[in-house]
């Protein structure tokens, strides 16, 4: 067998743990690194959102490379539709695990490399890793034998590479459950020292988030990454089945409002204050365009909720108009918020 890892690199710290127990064998490692639309990039907070760079100036003397592979519309078909269900919110753990290996096994192929790694430990997440559940993904992927988890591997079948001798098993581990206490000894003892949090990375184990995902294929079962890019940032309301608002809560939420709007889509912002930037996407006419000018006066910076204020209004490839508008109240917006609740009130009507 071909002394060359790949490995899942997700940039949480079991994965970053599972490369250095193998790279400390002397064994180079090729470390797939995924994104996604749902959180898993070089931008978010969570953990799979983690900057792995200063982990490659480390550990690229011991043989450790990164390979950067995007998780496309085949991964958000999967996420729509997954075969083996979901968890608590809208996390395909199992189809998402598969999926994975499915990729990281076709770069081991590229590269000749003898087998995988991936940093999960055994019944530290119920739905993806318990024993049962990591001989069913192995099946599913085809590689029996083939994908060392060397966290909890000695509490595990040994795997081909044990098998052969690549793998020193006696200097595996035997990790198991939720508890983080070996995990961070582990973490001092190679320099670890920018640990990421232990939850927060993919945004499908997000209730808001879950909420809002659930909403906008329940109305558009076809949105795709457009419609997806915007769900993870501002405030969301649906005031007619066809129609999304979407509020900016801050001025990098607003930046990021304004660069995924499209074409069609209207954008409102304050003329005499500070506030939001607020796009109007799907099929809406004077009416949103109206609403969504109250709300942006709502969360405005405006001293005078009973007074009308200025607001700009346009599609992006319109010219904008000004109109004046009373601030929303509370009470008439919130039945419209994204996982909220209640009945949600009339569009104004033009004129």
């Amino acid at each position: 067998m071909n002394r060359h890892a790949v490995a899942l690199l997700s940039g949480g710290l079991d994965s970053m743990l599972a490369v250095r127990t193998v790279l400390d064998q002397g064994i180079p490692v090729t470390a797939v690194r995924f994104i996604t639309h749902f959180g898993c990039d070089p931008v978010s907070a969570g953990s799979c959102g983690h900057d792995v760079e200063p982990l490659v100036k480390l550990w690229g003397p011991l043989g450790l490379t990164v390979k950067m592979c995007h998780l496309g519309q085949d991964y958000i078909e999967m996420v729509k539709r997954p075969r083996f269900g979901r968890g608590k919110n809208m996390n395909p753990c199992v189809d998402c695990r598969i999926m994975m290996l499915h990729w990281a096994s076709d770069v081991m192929r590229q590269l000749g490399a003898g087998f995988l790694v991936t940093g999960e430990v055994l019944n530290q997440r119920p739905m993806s890793q318990t024993r049962d559940r990591f001989r069913q993904i192995d099946r599913e992927v085809g590689l029996q034998g083939l994908i060392l988890r060397p966290l909890s591997a000695k509490l595990l079948e040994p795997t081909q590479p044990e098998l052969e001798g690549v793998v020193d098993r006696a200097r595996l581990l035997d990790i198991s459950g939720r508890g983080r206490t070996p995990q961070y000894e582990l973490a001092e003892r190679w320099g670890i020292v920018d640990i990421p949090q232990p939850s927060g990375g993919c945004l499908l184990t997000d209730p808001g988030y879950s909420a809002r995902l659930r909403d906008l294929w329940s109305h558009d079962p076809d949105a795709g990454a457009h419609d997806i890019n915007l769900l993870r940032v501002g405030r969301h309301f649906r005031p007619t089945p066809d129609c999304k608002i979407i509020v900016g809560r801050n001025e990098d939420e607003n930046r990021m409002i304004e660069a995924f709007a499209e074409g069609d889509d209207s954008i409102v912002a304050l003329i005499d204050f500070v506030g939001p930037v607020t796009v109007v996407r799907g099929r809406h006419e004077f009416g949103e365009r109206m609403l969504a000018a109250s709300i942006t006066a709502r969360y405005g910076d405006v001293s005078d909720k009973t007074r009308p204020v200025r607001v700009s209004m346009h599609r992006k490839r319109g010219v904008p108009v000004v109109v004046e508008v009373l601030p929303a109240r509370d009470e008439d917006i919130v039945p419209m918020r994204v996982a909220g609740g209640g009945k949600r009130p009339a569009v104004p009507s033009q004129g």
